[in-house]
């Protein structure tokens, strides 16, 4: 049978065909069981012949009277109907199936205030931009038959003035499941050795084995900064910044006002790090906050909403804007959107524990409260020979490289 003809009996279990293509399709099947009572009869009485004397005059009857030549052709002309019933009956559950699944699909993603794919879509995106430095993701979500909803978007970089795409990011839930995301790294942008340091770490505390990947990393320090001599000065560069001591936001935000070159991440401490330190002191998962805040679907003032009806439903237009934060200030309502995203994780530990699995919010939203949010490091983006400037400041512990891009800068004022 051709792939063609199945995709017509699918169709005609559908209801899909015209009445001409349906009668085309009844008069194959009558064909198929013309073949089928034919075949049936050669294969019983093969030759006409035998029917009358044989060798040396004895006579061969044929093994299977007409009559029960027609009860065959009778039975399986009645077995090619219950296939083919089987084939459409089975077809069409499985479509009732699908538009019933796809319809339950779509209530319990769309209910509720936001509604469930957008607050889904803000824990993703949150988990994200909270642990993996200078990184963001905006997803679209598609729900699909059978409960499932996918998340698909880019994880962008801030380098110099554009986002540039490092890695395909998808997730998948079942209902409010969620799956491991699945992301694909473009090459070289694994994360290499962008890290940073903890300024309460002591190296007097060391192992002997740590000592001496200590000195590794203090000679591996200066490598850095040659590399960063080494890049042409019309290009832009993104750099991991660790500090000599704990700062408040807007302590480090008033370091970079006069500066060009734009802070785009800040890593907090959370009284984890040293417990998760490689050697040397060196922080393998940081937490921390964008410069600009992933802001929550709650934190949109709506300025204007209409809607207007189209057929079976409705057409709506709306509008609104973000609370506005200084460039180089507001340090109390950064660290607030901080603390309020970590709550929100929280309360969506299923789907953060999968989008972020090394975050420990218990905890870190616990010491948070306590010691308030201090920064360590910062992850900054901006022309090379501005960032070199930056070895001359006493507070800077530690830099590391990370992507390079060619001009695309605006000078700051």
């Amino acid at each position: 049978m051709s792939e063609d003809f199945k995709r017509k009996l699918q169709d005609y279990a559908a209801g899909k065909l015209t009445d001409e293509e349906r009668e085309e399709v009844e008069l194959e099947m009558e064909k198929m069981e013309v073949y089928q009572a034919y075949l049936e009869e050669v294969i019983i009485n093969p030759d006409p012949e035998l029917a009358g004397e044989g060798k040396e005059g004895q006579t061969i009857r044929n093994p299977m009277p007409s009559a029960s030549l027609n009860e065959a052709v009778i039975i399986r002309r009645g077995k090619w109907k219950a296939r083919v019933m089987n084939v459409f009956t089975v077809l069409s559950v499985l479509l009732v199936l699908t538009v019933i699944s796809s319809v339950i699909t779509g209530v319990f993603y769309g209910s509720g205030t936001p509604d469930r794919m957008a607050a889904y879509r803000d824990v993703v995106e949150s988990a994200v931009a909270v642990s993996q430095p200078n990184v963001k993701v905006n997803v679209n979500g598609s729900g699909n038959a059978f409960f499932t909803m996918d998340f698909k978007g880019k994880l962008n970089k801030r380098v110099g003035d554009e986002d540039i795409a490092v890695a395909d990011f998808s997730m998948r839930f079942l209902m409010n499941l969620a799956s491991a995301p699945n992301i694909t790294w473009q090459e070289n942008n694994m994360g290499g050795n962008r890290f940073f340091y903890h300024p309460d770490y002591k190296p007097g505390e060391e192992s002997e084995q740590q000592e001496v990947n200590r000195g590794e990393a203090e000679r591996f320090d200066q490598n850095e900064w040659a590399m960063l001599e080494k890049l042409p000065e019309g290009t832009v560069a993104e750099a991991y910044l660790s500090f000599d001591r704990l700062f408040s936001t807007d302590e480090v935000l008033k370091k970079f006002e006069h500066k060009n070159m734009d802070p785009v991440w800040f890593a907090v401490d959370t009284g984890l790090d040293l417990k998760f330190v490689d050697s040397g002191g060196v922080i393998i998962n940081p937490v921390g906050f964008p410069y600009l805040p992933v802001w929550q679907s709650d934190d949109l003032t709506v300025d204007f909403y209409s809607e207007k009806k189209t057929g079976l439903g409705k057409m709506v237009s709306s509008g609104g804007h973000y609370p506005s934060l200084e460039a180089y200030g507001d340090g109390e309502k950064r660290n607030g959107y901080f603390k309020k995203t970590l709550s929100m994780l929280q309360k969506n530990k299923g789907i953060s524990a999968k989008a972020a699995p090394f975050l420990q919010l218990d905890r870190t939203i616990d010491y948070v409260d306590k010691n308030g949010v201090k920064l360590y490091g910062a992850v900054i983006t901006g022309p090379v020979k501005e960032l070199l400037k930056l070895r001359e400041e006493s507070w800077i512990r530690d830099l590391r490289v990370g992507d390079v891009q060619l001009w695309n800068w605006q000078p700051r004022e």
